[in-house]
């Protein structure tokens, strides 16, 4: 049996060098099928020969999935290359059949599964979003009749509508209580009237081109009781449910995108002029550089958390998925806009070695789940705030130390476990834990504590979740209207920063200890650059600016560059 390790280096070099012209799966082929809006076949039957959707089924129902951590690490080979193509092919059948692995019966989950396993698609039609555009507004209604339900209406834009054989829809059922509006159903298409059911055109979009969304419209057509997942109104409860495992992922792929993206910018700052000067010889493109690979180190860092926590801290995890789903789009958006500066004009470019750039700066609001996500995200955390700032911030145990431990073994994912509200916030006593630390270490002259430079920026954070707690003492609990401010808003999003930092700071200590530590993230220099920028987002005060670490950040990616490697905190060999 291959270990996880082994299949995320097979379904890399599956795809062959990105940057090999002579590839047919490489950036020509990609982006010649990226401006045509349709995935390379052969890129399609390198899936299948993998067998990906065995990697979005549960284990104890045949499939491969064990560890979500795991799950986000293999779909980077993908994202690295084409969103459209990890989107569409699979991972929007993890998004799909969420529901049926949260809530299912057995018979449910069983049927979804074979669907997967035989290599079929699963699709979702999502219920209506208050913050989103005109995809997602238009809806299915089901009404409730004896022995099951009647299912009418029809979405506009639905990933693989065509391409699906099974069906999960959130369909607004008539007459029913407030916070009970909608009902998830599960249905084969093979088995509905062919009459009742009808594809309708293909949209387009701007990002994501070769993403199938197309419209399905579905008229009066029965479906019978068992089709019902949970029970009739537990539509809103699901999505939320589900979301927990899907947010978890959102940095990965995000994360992936971004690493080519960087790659590209890099390779591009290399090249040696006829002066023999380079790009790297300007400031400005150093900078952003570090800045970009800096962002991806801490982006992973919440990934690793998000994912991990959901074997380990089931209870407490969902604000931890939220803000890693919300900060990484918003991270790599602002870091993409710095990286079109060194670029310049190649930043245009639809094809040749510069053309991936724009690909994946296109692909990224609709990878993220654009606005709408993003406003999702923060309404998740805020409703947990005064209760942490009240019982958790300064009062919570730590998490166990193997949350920042890549390589440890995790227990079983049991998905009737995680809470959509957490009971407390143990990364954030990590952050305590880790200032605490750097303080008694300071002065003794430790090899690897981070100096006065790491000390301080810890000390900033922790200060500035005193200052959150302060601010949401003050918010009763339950409190709608100040939860739901521009002000809270504002704090949630400074909240995401905080953790970030807690989670780096995780990681960073316990590589210190690890039995097969990484000498680059064990030393404390991308420590104290990620606390940097982190702080300077936060527009705290700052102390002299980390040079010497920024120069040895620089030094590794420009490494990873020329070796190959991925820009994460695994450092994988790539194709």
């Amino acid at each position: 049996m291959t270990t996880s390790e082994e299949r995320i280096d097979a379904l890399e070099q599956a795809f062959g060098p990105l940057d090999d012209t002579a590839n047919p799966l490489g950036t020509a082929g990609l982006l010649a099928a990226d401006a045509a809006g349709e995935v390379l076949p052969e890129a399609e039957r390198v899936l299948d020969d993998f067998d990906l959707n065995a990697e979005f089924v549960p284990a104890d129902l045949g499939g491969r999935l064990e560890r979500m951590d795991v799950l986000g690490r293999l779909l980077r080979p993908v994202f690295r290359r084409d969103a459209s193509l990890g989107f569409g092919y699979g991972l929007n059948c993890f998004f799909a059949t969420a529901p049926v692995w949260t809530a299912g019966d057995p018979d449910q989950r069983g049927h979804a599964a074979r669907l997967l396993l035989d290599g079929r698609r699963v699709a979702v039609a999502r219920h209506e979003v208050a913050h989103g555009n005109d995809f997602v507004r238009d809806e299915f209604t089901a009404r409730p009749v004896p022995g099951g339900m009647v299912l009418d209406g029809s979405k506009s834009a639905i990933a693989n509508a065509s391409r699906a054989t099974g069906l999960v829809i959130f369909a607004r059922t008539e007459g029913a209580e407030r916070g009970r509006s909608h009902t998830v159903l599960l249905l084969d298409r093979d088995e509905l009237p062919a009459e009742r059911v009808e594809d309708l055109a293909r949209r387009t979009t701007t990002g994501m081109r070769s993403a199938e969304f197309g419209g399905l419209r579905i008229s009066e057509c029965p479906v019978p009781a068992t089709a019902v997942l949970g029970a009739v109104g537990d539509g809103y409860e699901l999505s939320l449910r589900s979301s927990l495992l899907i947010r978890g992922l959102i940095p990965s792929i995000v994360l992936a995108g971004a690493d080519t993206a960087l790659r590209t910018v890099a390779r591009f700052a290399n090249r040696v002029r006829a002066d023999g000067r380079s790009s790297l010889d300007v400031q400005h493109v150093r900078d952003v550089i570090t800045g970009g690979f800096l962002d991806l180190l801490v982006i992973d860092c919440s990934a690793l958390v998000a994912t991990r926590a959901l074997h380990l801290l089931p209870r407490q995890m969902s604000a931890y998925a939220a803000a890693a789903a919300y900060l990484a789009p918003k991270l790599v958006a602002e870091s993409m806009d710095e990286m079109s500066s060194v670029l310049g004009e190649e930043t245009f470019a639809q094809d040749g070695a510069y053309g991936m750039f724009q690909k994946q700066r296109r692909d990224l609001p609709v990878t993220s789940l654009g606005h709408a996500g993003s406003a999702g995200r923060q309404v998740s955390i805020l409703p947990q705030l005064p209760y942490f700032a009240r019982h958790a911030w300064f009062a919570d145990p730590e998490p166990p130390p193997s949350l920042f431990r890549p390589h440890e073994p995790l227990p079983p994912l049991d998905l009737s476990q995680p809470a959509l509200l957490g009971d407390g916030d143990p990364l954030a006593a990590t952050l305590v834990a880790c200032t605490d630390l750097l303080e008694s270490a300071g002065g003794q002259g430790g090899e690897g504590d981070g100096g006065p430079a790491l000390r301080f920026l810890a000390r900033a954070l922790t200060g500035e979740l005193v200052e959150l707690k302060k601010a949401f003492e003050k918010v009763p609990e339950g409190d709608r209207e100040a939860l739901s401010s521009p002000y809270s808003f504002g704090l949630a999003d400074r909240y995401t920063l905080v953790l970030a930092g807690a989670a780096a700071l995780g990681v960073w200590r316990e590589q210190r200890h690890a039995g097969r530590a990484d000498s680059f993230l064990a030393s404390p220099a991308w420590a104290t650059a990620v606390l940097y920028r982190l702080v300077r987002r936060l527009g705290l005060p700052l102390p002299d600016r980390p040079e010497d670490c920024e120069r040895l950040v620089l030094d590794e990616a420009m490494a990873r560059l020329h070796n190959r490697r991925s820009y994460d905190l695994y450092s994988s060999p790539l194709a």
